[in-house]
């Protein structure tokens, strides 16, 4: 499996947060956007959650 990403400028909010979050494994990379979404949109770490971030993820890295 290759390098995975997920980019908040694809989503706007009100606080145009501009974090990219790249890893090799999409478990990595999941613990990290959570971590992310909790911490900084205040969303709550649930089972939905998980799945919408793990449905955003593409392949690659993110662009600068």
């Amino acid at each position: 499996m290759g390098r995975k990403y997920i980019d908040c400028r694809e989503f706007p909010s009100q606080m145009n947060c501009t974090v990219a979050l790249s890893a090799d494994t999409e478990d990595e990379l999941l613990e990290a956007a959570v971590q992310h979404a909790v911490q900084v949109h205040q969303h709550q770490d649930t089972p939905e959650l998980r799945t919408q971030l793990k449905a955003c993820f593409k392949d690659g890295s993110p662009p600068a």
